[in-house]
């Protein structure tokens, strides 16, 4: 890896580790009864790597899986993506850059990082896909039980998403096993992409860089939405769509052209 890529990824990674920290110290004189969970969450971790890995440890933990089992195997799978432009650490922070500049109801990260289910979520498929490719597939499994259940989001671990992504209040989120998303993307609550039929090969869609799915849409079957194209909420997606097309009604079909250069980015939603 060069230089310039390692110098990018401590940078994003440090802007929004600098960020949580301010942030959290601010809030311990604002609100002195969330005192003891900043300085556990954040203040007494050394590095935003650890914070990410105490926080959904915390979150994830039953009584057959403690806590600190689960931090364990998350710092093992973090320091093992370590120099990685892809890693997890990386995929976290310009996830959390993405809620902050894209989400009107997000006023800091530390916000984000501790409470919205989207992000938190994301971060419980990011690390039961890397337990996918190591094949510890039952361990994989068992978070994303855990993620439906606490978040009401369902990825499957085997399914891959880009960096920067966005799930804005994500409830009833469905994501199949062979489902691609691109980098950059939004995607609002009750979106479903699925497959149709039996076939267990690759049966999902591929979505590009930079897409904006409304809420509700549902894509389905082997099927391409092209780069910066958007999705009107509630529609059903059953054949391809071009790149920096909108697609809206049930069946989905063209209703227009490019909105803007990056839909996901804008969150505009409105059909002109």
């Amino acid at each position: 890896m060069s230089v310039v890529s390692i110098s990018k990824t401590e940078a994003v990674i440090d802007q929004v580790w600098s960020g949580l920290k301010h942030e959290a110290r601010d809030y311990t004189a604002k609100e002195p009864a969330l005192t003891s969970v900043l300085y556990a969450s954040i203040l007494d971790q050394k590095t935003f790597c650890r914070a990410l890995a105490h926080h959904l440890a915390e979150k994830l933990a039953t009584p057959d899986l403690a806590a600190l089992m689960l931090r364990k195997t998350f710092m093992e799978i973090f320091r093992e993506q370590i120099g990685d432009a892809a890693g997890i650490v990386e995929s976290a922070a310009k996830d959390l850059v993405a809620v902050r500049e894209r989400d009107p109801a997000c006023n800091s990260y530390l916000q984000c990082f501790l409470y919205f289910k989207g992000f938190l979520a994301l971060q419980t498929y990011r690390v039961a896909h890397a337990l996918w490719k190591q094949n510890r597939h039952l361990l994989a499994y068992h978070l994303q039980s855990r993620s439906s259940e606490l978040f009401g989001v369902d990825i499957n671990p085997a399914a891959k998403f880009g960096n920067g992504i966005m799930l804005d209040h994500a409830t009833g989120l469905v994501v199949g096993e062979t489902s691609v998303i691109g980098d950059g993307c939004s995607i609002l609550h009750g979106v479903t992409l699925g497959g149709t039929g039996k076939d267990s090969e690759d049966r999902h869609p591929k979505i590009g860089k930079n897409v904006l799915i409304g809420a509700g849409a549902k894509i389905l079957g082997n099927i391409t939405v092209g780069e910066s194209a958007r999705i009107a909420s509630g529609s059903v997606v059953l054949k391809n769509v071009p790149a920096h097309c909108t697609f809206a009604g049930v069946p989905a079909i063209a209703v227009g052209g490019p909105c803007c250069e990056n839909p996901a980015a804008q969150m505009d939603q409105t059909l002109d």
